[in-house]
C-alpha cells in the first residue's frame, strides 16, 4: 500500500532535510557521472520513447491483471497470470516460490548482489469481490486498479521494454511480484525473500506502489494486535455483578484513546474493529479488538507498544476491581502483524539518483514516509525506495478506486529509468 499523508510538522521536518542534504551535490555543480551518461546513452533514449509509446499496451496490462481476483490470502490466480506474463517477457528462471511470490531473472554483466524490482499482487477486497474495471475516457475505476495494479503494468513494462532494447546492466535484476503487502498480510512476500533463499543477496530494492511520482524513503513501522477479553458470562439480571468482558474492552479503548504521542516523530495508535457477545440480555463470555500501532521511529514505537500493554492489564484490573473479582475477566493478546522500520538516508546514492531522474522527465517531488514493501530492505540496511507508477488515483482500498491515465506515461519512464540506475555501478 502506497501512501504519503504525514502531519505538517513531520512534512516540513521531512522535506527540508530531504531535499537540503540530496541536492546540495547539485547546488555546487557536482553531478552524477552515472546519471549523466545514462541519460546521454543512446540505447536508453530508444527505450525511453518506446516505453512512452506503448503506454496504451501498459494500459490493457493493468486493466488485464486487475480482473484477475488476487484477495488477502488468495493471490494464486493473479501469481499464475503474472508468472505467464513474466516469461513472455523474456525474464529467465522464472517461478513462484514457497510464499507465493512471481520471480523472474535478468542477468547482468557482473554477477553478485541483484537489484529487486517489484509490485505487490495482493488487494484488501475480499474474496466474492466484483474486480471488473469500467473505463470511461481517461478514467479507469475497479478495486486495486491504482494499488496496485498499476505497480503490476508497470514492472512488466520495464522488463518488456528491457527485453526488446540492447541494454545490458552492470547488475543482475530480479523482477517480482510479491504476495501479502497489504493488511494482515503483514509484508509475508517480501519478508520471504530477505529472511528465504534470497537472504543476503540483494543489494537494492525498487518497488513500484500507487499512482504519481511519489518516493517513499522512509518506513513507518507497525505492531498489530488481537485482544480477547474472557469470562465466565451470565445471564444481565440473574448473574448482575460479575466482571463483563466488554466493559474491560470498554476501559481498554478509553484508555488507548487518551495515550499521548509525539507528532514528531509521527506516532499513531488506533483501535479498528470490536466484536463480541451473544445477545443484549447477555454478559459476554469474551469480547476482542484490533488495535494498530504505527511509528517512523523505532523507539517511539516501542513505548507506545509498552502503554498500549501496560493500558490492557490496566482495563483487566480495573474490571476486576470493580466487582470484587467475582467472574473475574482476562485479556489475551495476539500480536497479528510487524513491520519494521526503517529510512534510506537522503545522501543514499539510489536516493539521489532517482531524484535526479525525476527531475529529469519535468518531476518534482520530496521524499515521504510509507508503509510499503520496502520496509524490509530499509530495515536491513539495504537501500531502498518505493516509487509512484504515474497517473492519479482516488479512493484507494474502496470499491471505487479510480486510476486517471492522463500523462501516465512519465511514470513508465521514471521506473526504467530507476531500475538502470539502480542495477549501475558506482561512479
Amino acid at each position: 500500500m502506497f501512501w504519503m499523508t504525514v502531519c505538517r510538522s513531520c512534512l516540513t521536518t521531512l522535506v527540508l532535510t530531504l531535499s537540503v542534504v540530496a541536492w546540495n551535490a547539485s547546488a555546487r555543480g557536482v553531478p552524477d557521472p552515472a546519471v549523466d551518461r545514462l541519460l546521454a546513452d543512446k540505447a536508453v533514449a530508444t527505450a525511453r520513447r518506446a516505453i512512452r509509446e506503448v503506454e496504451a499496451a501498459t494500459i490493457e496490462t493493468q486493466i488485464d491483471v486487475c480482473e484477475v481476483p488476487a484477495p488477502p490470502f488468495g493471490e494464486a490466480a493473479r501469481a499464475r497470470v503474472m508468472k505467464g506474463l513474466f516469461e513472455r517477457a523474456g525474464l529467465t528462471a522464472v517461478r513462484i516460490d514457497q510464499e507465493g511470490n512471481v520471480l523472474g531473472e535478468r542477468p547482468g554483466r557482473e554477477s553478485g548482489p541483484r537489484v529487486v524490482v517489484s509490485a505487490h499482487l495482493d488487494t484488501v477486497f475480499p474474496k466474492g469481490t466484483d474486480v471488473r474495471v469500467t473505463r470511461k475516457g481517461n478514467l479507469l475505476a475497479g478495486p486495486g486498479i491504482g494499488d496496485d495494479c498499476r505497480g503490476l503494468a508497470v514492472l512488466l513494462a520495464v522488463a518488456r521494454t528491457l527485453q526488446a532494447h540492447p541494454i545490458q546492466t552492470d547488475r543482475p535484476v530480479l523482477f517480482v511480484a510479491t504476495v501479502g503487502e497489504e493488511g494482515l498480510g503483514d509484508l509475508r512476500g517480501v519478508r520471504h525473500l530477505f529472511e528465504g533463499p534470497l537472504k543476503g543477496q540483494i543489494g537494492q530494492f525498487l518497488s513500484f506502489d500507487g499512482d504519481g511520482l511519489g518516493i517513499v524513503s522512509k518506513g513507518v513501522g507497525s505492531r498489530r494486535y488481537r485482544v480477547t477479553f474472557s469470562g465466565p458470562g451470565g445471564h444481565s439480571w440473574g448473574s448482575f455483578g460479575m466482571a463483563n468482558p466488554i466493559h474491560a474492552l470498554g476501559r481498554a479503548v478509553s484508555g488507548i484513546a487518551a495515550l499521548q504521542v509525539p507528532a514528531t516523530p509521527k506516532t499513531t495508535f488506533n483501535v479498528g474493529r470490536i466484536g463480541g457477545g451473544t445477545s443484549v440480555n447477555s454478559i459476554a463470555a469474551s469480547a476482542w479488538m484490533e488495535v494498530d500501532l504505527r511509528s517512523t521511529s523505532q523507539d517511539e514505537l516501542e513505548a507506545l507498544d509498552r502503554s498500549f500493554h501496560a493500558v490492557v492489564d490496566s482495563a483487566v484490573i480495573g474490571e476486576n476491581q470493580r466487582w470484587n473479582g467475582r467472574g473475574a475477566v482476562t485479556a489475551t493478546l495476539d500480536r497479528t502483524g510487524f513491520r519494521p522500520t526503517g529510512e534510506t538516508p537522503p545522501d543514499s546514492l539510489l536516493l539521489r539518483r532517482v531524484l535526479a531522474l525525476t527531475s529529469a522527465i519535468g518531476g518534482s517531488v520530496s521524499p515521504s514516509a510509507g508503509s510499503t514493501d520496502a520496509n524490509m530492505a530499509m530495515s536491513l540496511g539495504i537501500p531502498a525506495l518505493t516509487l509512484g507508477s504515474g497517473g492519479s488515483g482516488r479512493g484507494a482500498h474502496s470499491p471505487g478506486e479510480t486510476f486517471d491515465t492522463t500523462g501516465s506515461a512519465a511514470g513508465t519512464e521514471r521506473a526504467l529509468l530507476a531500475v538502470l540506475a539502480a542495477a549501475t555501478g558506482e561512479p
